[in-house]
């Protein structure tokens, strides 16, 4: 006969009372009550969403106890995995310090170890009396082909298998913690629960699984209970100085470690009564392998410091360090570190983990299932009103931020919908829902969607043609043959048969030039720690006369209620000095020494390394470490200070050097071709002058045309040397052109021809008038031509060749009788 489940007010307000349950487990009890007797004696599947640490352990007994005394003889827990099973059999053992006390129903715990025994085939027919069977999910599943499983065995004690003395049970509840491990897509897990067919499945998780969302009755996440404070309120740990090694965390883990032992002392101190419990630092590795190193670590000086105090939990950890875990609550335990990969999650319940190093990637769902729930527990039973025995930290130097970022995941809730209204009649305050709002649906966008065809914004295909009217008539092109042209027929034949013109480079036979160009940048001259004064270095180092403290920078996540919400915020706690290792004077003196010889500027010659000795030593002596004072001790950060302020009165020096004009010489080459040639341009011995028209039929000139400015200069010039039998080649320059000559105060200097003569000189020609010559700024390009043409020949590169500079005037060349001789003679240049 199946036992009639009712919702018995006040048996509830009894179970709770002697359970001495917490809020949300009595509203968690309450739930699942109702729904129970809601079913009416059908199956019925039910979640409570309740947040790590809060106690479902307790809602947990107080169930079974409830159940027991409606009736219910046969009642399963099923468990993930060995952890949470052996966790779950102490919390029913009366001889155990983690059991549950409060029960009316003292029930016989059948387990894989005892279901066989006499007694136990005794109990399992005997109806009138609570049987708790206690197993893993792995030892219900069904057997496979290489596997077998005593649950599936026929016992002779029994009469049966024990699964199926299970499923024969029209009584069974089955209560699967961790209930998100066995949700409906884990097929194998899903059947080894649901094929017993029980009367009911009640569900105890902190993350429940998305699918399940239609079965949880009651949600309670972490944020509430740090409001309520039932819980620890989480601290993230970081450095605002960016050291982020794994040594320094360690390091930093260890020194929050010891603070938190004096804190928890001070309460016992003061509470005699308290449990006895001392603080343990949790570290989350990466692999087996790391877990190795990282106890090694902490088993070090300046770490936990030693090897008998560090606990490594692995997949491949011996027996012994299975049990060291277990008492690790014990006041005789010796350990003060725990270092494990991934093997405790869901179910080890601790309370004494008060300082937590992740050395492994985190996100949002490690920092409150796998990470942050090892902590939570209070370790005196509820808040102390002392910071550092009520918080749990959470070194996060590499992740502060992300984390911090994600802080509202503490509030997450499985779905929007709100938790059922139980009876108001209950003796316990349940706060009413909120009414489900059903999610937004954006409207569909024109022209978008499984309706839309073609371009989302379509264009008319009018706007694809053109549309500009024809400006042309036929008259203008007729115009061309008319008579009132103003062209005759032969001009017009003329034109018709005129030679397009031509791009074309040198003429045959012509050189390239390497034009000489200087380019010059004011340079630094070369450094030398000479530059740096004693008194700068002196006046430096009374900067750093004292120790210079490092910080951890805390923040906790709190939690607040107000009204139906949530706020969770970052709230900066006091920050905590960190230890720093320290080194001897001698040390700290050569590392200064290697920073100052480290700069780029400075030569690594004997004299510059005694130079930085002479910089560090007045240092030294202005930070108040002499050279008597050898025993004296600078911390890592100092150091590192010193060093950063060494180097920046080094860099300061070296922007102070003077600068001076370095030039060089860059060849350009001539001259730019091709260049466009119009056969109707006029010869060169043709005609008559025409300021800027290109002239043709050159015989010396390297391209095959050259325009000019001024007949009295440059057109008399270039027929001078195109004549001469003394010149080789000509090549008139262009104004604004790649050849140009630096000047200090007139900006670039483009003069008018290079000339290269029989002997292979090349000459700079500039050609002024009369008028012209003697004004100051023409003056200052011809001193500036010379200095260029002077330098040119002292450098004495294969490259350029030999340069000259020719400055010629109008009268110059009334005087050189046409010829280049006689410009040499009356010019007279350098």
């Amino acid at each position: 006969m199946i036992p009639n489940i009712r919702f018995d007010r006040d048996l509830l307000e009894d179970v709770a009372a002697r359970f001495d349950l917490r809020l949300p487990n009595r509203t968690g009890l309450a739930a699942t009550v109702k729904r129970l007797a809601q079913a009416g004696g059908d199956y019925v599947e039910v979640v409570n969403d309740l947040a790590t640490g809060v106690g479902k352990t307790y809602l947990m007994a107080a169930l079974v106890d409830y159940l027991a005394t409606q009736g219910i003889r046969n009642i399963l827990v099923v468990t993930p995995g060995s952890t949470i099973q052996k966790k779950t059999l102490a919390n029913f053992q009366a001889d155990s310090p983690k059991f549950v006390s409060g029960a009316d129903h003292q029930p016989v715990v059948i387990t894989p170890e005892n279901f066989r025994a006499t007694a136990m085939g005794t109990a399992l027919h005997d109806q009138r009396q609570l049987k708790l069977f206690v197993f893993n999910v792995q030892q219900l599943t069904r057997p496979q082909a290489s596997t077998s499983r005593q649950t599936h065995q026929v016992d002779e004690n029994l009469g049966g298998a024990l699964y199926n003395q299970l499923r024969e049970q029209d009584d069974l509840v089955v209560i699967a913690d961790e209930h998100h491990v066995y949700h409906d897509k884990a097929a194998v897990f899903s059947a080894a629960i649901r094929d017993l067919s029980p009367l009911a499945l009640v569900g105890l998780t902190a993350t429940p699984a998305k699918t399940d969302e239609d079965k949880v009755i009651f949600q309670y996440t972490l944020a509430e209970a740090i409001a309520d404070g039932l819980v620890k309120i989480p601290v993230l740990v970081y450095r605002p100085d960016g050291m982020k090694d794994e040594r320094t965390r360690l390091a930093d883990a260890c020194h929050l470690l010891r603070r938190k032992d004096d804190a928890y002392q001070l309460y016992r101190s003061h509470n005699p009564d308290a449990s006895a419990v001392r603080p343990v630092l949790f570290v989350v590795c990466q692999d087996i392998g790391h877990a190795s190193e990282v106890g090694q670590v902490l088993a070090g000086p300046g770490f936990i410091g030693d090897a008998g105090a560090v606990l490594e939990i692995t997949s491949q950890s011996s027996d012994e360090a299975l049990a060291a875990l277990d008492a690790v609550e014990d006041l005789g335990s010796p350990i003060r570190a725990i270092v494990s990969v991934n093997m405790l999650r869901e179910g080890w319940d601790v309370k004494n983990i008060a300082v937590i190093a992740a050395l492994r990637k985190l996100d949002s769902e490690m920092l409150t299932e796998q990470v942050l729930g090892r902590g939570l527990r209070l370790p005196f039973g509820t808040r102390t009103a002392i910071p550092e025995v009520d918080q749990v930290d959470l070194v996060a130097h590499d992740s502060y931020q992300k984390l911090l970022a994600k802080k509202d995941v503490l509030n997450s809730r499985l779905q929007p919908k709100p938790r059922e209204e139980l009876e108001k009649t209950l003796p316990f305050d349940l706060s009413k829902p909120a009414e489900e709002q059903p999610a937004a649906v954006p409207e569909q966008l024109p022209g978008y969607g499984d309706n839309a065809q073609g371009l989302l914004f379509p264009v008319p295909s009018a706007a694809l043609e053109t549309d500009v009217p024809n400006t042309g008539t036929p008259d203008a092109v007729d115009s061309l043959s008319t008579p009132n042209s103003g062209l005759t027929s032969a001009d017009l034949e003329k034109k018709l048969t005129a030679k397009d013109p031509e791009w074309k480079g040198r003429v045959e036979g012509a050189p390239t030039l390497s034009f000489p160009l200087e380019e010059s940048k004011l340079v630094q001259v070369r450094f030398t720690l000479s530059s740096v004064p004693d008194a700068d270095a002196y006046s430096l180092g009374r900067r750093y006369s004292r120790e210079i403290p490092l910080f951890m920078r805390r923040v906790a996540l709190e939690a607040e209620r107000t009204g139906e919400d949530i706020d969770i915020t970052a709230a900066p706690q006091q920050q905590v000095e960190t230890l720093q290792k320290m080194a001897p004077i001698d040390t700290v003196r050569e590392e200064l020494i290697a920073a100052v010889m480290a700069q780029p500027e400075v030569e690594a010659t004997k004299q510059q390394k005694g130079a930085a000795r002479r910089i560090v030593d007045a240092f030294l002596e202005g930070a108040g470490a002499t050279s008597e004072d050898e025993t004296a001790l600078w911390s890592e950060n100092r150091k590192k200070m010193a060093i950063g302020g060494l180097r920046d009165l080094i860099r300061t020096a070296v922007g102070n050097r003077t600068t001076e004009r370095q030039t060089t010489l860059v060849p350009v080459k001539l001259p730019l071709e091709p260049v466009l040639v119009d056969p109707a341009y006029p010869g060169a011995y043709e005609g008559r002058f025409e300021r800027r028209a290109q002239y043709r039929g050159w015989r010396r000139n390297i391209l095959p045309i050259a325009a000019f400015d001024a007949k009295t200069t440059e057109w008399e010039i270039a027929h001078i040397v195109d004549n001469d039998d003394s010149i080789d080649w000509w090549l008139r320059l262009e104004s604004q052109g790649p050849a140009w000559i630096p000047t200090e105060t007139a900006g670039r200097y483009f003069p008018d021809f290079i000339i290269i003569d029989k002997d292979g000189t090349r000459w700079v020609v500039e050609g002024k008038s009369d008028k012209e010559a003697n004004d100051p700024k023409v003056q200052h390009k011809k001193q500036c031509a010379e200095q260029w043409a002077r330098a040119v020949r002292d450098e004495d590169d294969d490259r350029f060749g030999r340069w000259r500079y020719m400055f010629v005037t109008e009268t110059d060349l009334k005087h050189a009788s046409g010829s280049w001789s006689g410009l040499l003679a009356v010019t007279n240049p350098e």
